[in-house]
């Protein structure tokens, strides 16, 4: 299932930020990604209309089941590529950078390939 890369993004974000906190309500996430609220409250209402997130009456929330695949699927590719690139000689800020950009648009393939490379080498 393909979704916007910004979507991809604020599941990613959700995901992390449940990891740190235990909970998760738009103000962490407007704080994590430095977005207006106006721009966070309007992402929180698309992914729960599309089934990626449930918020409760307090304004907590959670990854459905199909939010929470596709959150740990770019999560996984985020770490992996941030690492390798550091591995390969990239200063860490720059192999976060521009893994956040590659996990979005790496097809599954090149992945699945980069992962059995770089896990052959540790």
């Amino acid at each position: 299932m393909k979704i916007y890369e910004s979507a991809e993004n604020y599941l990613e974000t959700i995901l992390i930020l449940k990891k740190k906190n235990d909970t998760v309500r738009s103000i962490d996430i407007v704080n994590e990604l430095e977005y207006t609220k106006a721009s966070v409250s309007i992402a929180m209402k698309n992914l729960r209309e599309k089934g990626y997130i449930v918020m409760d009456d307090n304004g907590y929330i959670q990854l459905t089941a199909k939010g929470q695949e596709i959150a740990e699927t770019i999560y996984e590719r985020h770490r992996l590529l941030s690492n390798w690139l550091i591995m390969l000689g990239v200063d860490e800020k720059t192999a976060t950078e521009d893994a956040c950009r590659i996990e979005h648009v790496i097809s599954q393939e090149t992945f699945e390939a980069i992962k059995k490379h770089v896990n052959r080498r540790n």
